[in-house]
């Protein structure tokens, strides 16, 4: 009995170890800290049409706000690791930020990413570096202010985006037409396609900005609040770690009026950037940084 026992015992453990040894990985998957150290590069995806934030300009190089917190991002890896590191970046569309996360194609996205509680679940968000909310480009003398307005209204969308959700959620009897890009969009718009489009106010108020007949559109209604941040796979608290003490750098930096942090946020959003805010959404942006910053310890400036 006793031997029948033991031999029990012991087939038991010697299945238990193998199904142990079958269920290891045979790679520990290497960190971005780990793959940034090795190649002495971060790879970055941003947006090619989401001006001010990311952006290919008349030279088709990807610049904007957020291309240049990638930049001083890229500065605080090389001071930490004390290495080179090269920027590079990939322009993808909105569907494909966290696929490319994920399978690790770039160690981080950057661009005009909002928070969502269905994005939480696969990636990780960095702190707020700016703000925005949903809202609608229309053809002047469309009432699009509320929800009950865009019952059976064609919107055009980006697919996967807070926009979409946020009008989905706000009015389901609207048509949704998702596009293929913000271009594809504007051209939708124009030729009467679409009665709408929805996408980040910021980035509305900017392509009017830009065209030849602002007179003839408007940005109107409130569909949801967001606050902008960076992206980063699961499980890269050490990278995440410098990703977010170089927001609250360069946050408590532009509240403090440091030349350098003032010239970058004055570039795409002052009085002569690429996108002029108006005092009020200046005041919240400013505001939101602010909130943040008090909730944090602040970063000591040995840089000097």
């Amino acid at each position: 009995m006793l031997r029948y026992l033991w031999a029990k015992k012991t087939a038991i453990s010697l299945c238990s170890l193998s199904l142990f040894i079958v269920s290891m990985p045979d790679v520990v998957a290497e960190t971005v800290v780990e793959k940034i150290a090795r190649t002495g590069k971060l790879t970055a995806g941003t947006s090619k049409d989401a001006l001010p934030f990311a952006y290919r300009n008349a030279e088709r190089e990807l610049v904007g706000y957020s291309i240049d917190i990638l930049a001083l991002i890229t500065n605080q890896l090389e001071q930490e690791y004390d290495q080179e590191i090269e920027l590079e970046l990939i322009a993808l569309e909105p569907k494909e930020r966290i696929p490319k996360l994920i399978d690790g194609k770039v160690d981080i996205v950057c661009d005009a990413s909002s928070f969502t509680w269905e994005r939480d679940r696969v990636v990780d968000f960095s702190f707020s570096y700016s703000s925005t909310g949903t809202r609608l480009l229309t053809k002047k003398g469309n009432n699009f202010w509320d929800a009950d307005s865009l019952i059976d209204r064609r919107v055009g969308v980006l697919a996967k985006t807070t926009n979409e959700q946020s009008i989905r959620r706000a009015q389901p009897l609207a048509e949704i037409i998702t596009v293929k890009d913000r271009a594809a969009g504007y051209e939708a718009l124009q030729q009467d396609e679409i009665d709408a489009f929805a996408s980040d106010g910021i980035l509305l108020e900017s392509w009017l900005s830009n065209i030849p007949n602002p007179q003839d559109f408007q940005v109107v209604g409130d569909y949801s609040r967001e606050g902008i941040a960076c992206m980063v796979a699961e499980n890269n608290s050490q990278f995440l770690n410098t990703v977010n003490y170089t927001l609250v750098e360069f946050m408590q930096g532009l509240l403090n009026n440091k030349p350098e942090y003032v010239t970058i946020f004055e570039q795409w959003f002052g009085a002569q950037g690429a996108l002029p805010l108006t005092q009020d959404l200046k005041n919240i942006m400013i505001d939101n940084m602010q909130l943040l910053i008090d909730f944090k310890e602040g970063v000591v400036d040995d840089k000097k």
